[in-house]
C-alpha cells in the first residue's frame, strides 16, 4: 500500500489491521518506508492464566497446594477449600 492510499483510507486500514491481524507494508516511491503491525490481542484473566498449570513441573505440582497452604502469610495460613475472592 502506498502512503497516499494509507492517508485516504486510514480508518479502514486500522480496522482491517485490528480485525485481520495482517501486517501492512507502506511504500513511498516504490520503497518500503514503514510496516504496520497489529497490537497485542486482549485476553481476559481465564484466557491469560488458563494454561498456567501446564508450566508447573509434575513433581512440583504434586506438593504445590500443600506447600502454599503451609506458607506464612502475615502470620496466617491459608484456609482449606476454594473461596470467592470477590466476597468480603
Amino acid at each position: 500500500m502506498n502512503a497516499t492510499e494509507l492517508a485516504k483510507n486510514l480508518s479502514r486500514v486500522l480496522d482491517s489491521l485490528a480485525t485481520q491481524g495482517d501486517a501492512i507494508v507502506i511504500e513511498r516511491n516504490q520503497r518500503q518506508v514503514a510496516l504496520l503491525l497489529p497490537g497485542p490481542g486482549q485476553m481476559n484473566a481465564v484466557e491469560a492464566m488458563g494454561d498456567l498449570y501446564q508450566t508447573l513441573p509434575e513433581r512440583a505440582a504434586k506438593t504445590w497446594e500443600n506447600d502454599a497452604r503451609s506458607g506464612d502469610w502475615k502470620g496466617e495460613t491459608l484456609e482449606d477449600g476454594v473461596r470467592d475472592a470477590w466476597l468480603s
